[in-house]
């Protein structure tokens, strides 16, 4: 059974830095060189009403809506997450192909599906988010199972045109 260990606190300082560096490069026209496997979200600010973007790993794909499936490795007090959960207009960009669509958080027990489904598939991945989350696993399916529906959330981006 999967238990938190330690608080997951956003990152600051340098290691933020080198957390939103991929936003650079997608602003630079330059999202190809980071690969298929992310996505640039454009959200909107829940109190500023601005613009905010931020890198994330693709989990899964959804093969007959074209949605895109990511995870919110802080957890639901994550920035973005609170946003999209206010306003679920969004941009994305994966390489050089950007897109409206409309971000829906997952239920929990979808969240577990997507977590118990993409860690056989990225092991080492998912062994250092678990870490970075601050998450004891005992790496089976059923313990990242557990994780998704009880402390990552997932959400699905759909996009609403050209899909």
């Amino acid at each position: 059974m999967p238990r938190k260990v330690k608080p997951t606190p956003s990152p600051t300082g340098w290691r933020r830095r080198i957390a939103r560096a991929p936003i650079h490069l997608y602003r630079w026209h330059l999202g190809a060189l980071i690969g298929s496997r992310v996505l640039l979200l454009t959200h909107t600010g829940r109190k500023s009403g601005q613009p905010r973007q931020v890198v994330l790993e693709i989990t899964g794909r959804d093969p007959r809506t074209g949605a895109y499936h990511v995870a919110s490795g802080f957890g639901p007090t994550s920035q973005w997450y609170r946003n999209i959960r206010h306003s679920p207009q969004v941009t994305i960009q994966v390489g050089r192909h950007r897109t409206a669509a409309v971000a829906r958080p997952m239920t929990p027990e979808e969240s577990g599906r997507a977590m118990a489904d993409y860690a056989p598939r990225h092991p080492r991945t998912a062994r250092r988010l678990m870490g970075i989350c601050g998450i004891e696993t005992d790496g089976s399916t059923e313990d990242y199972y557990l994780v998704g529906r009880d402390h990552i959330p997932f959400v699905e981006i759909t996009p609403t045109r050209g899909k």
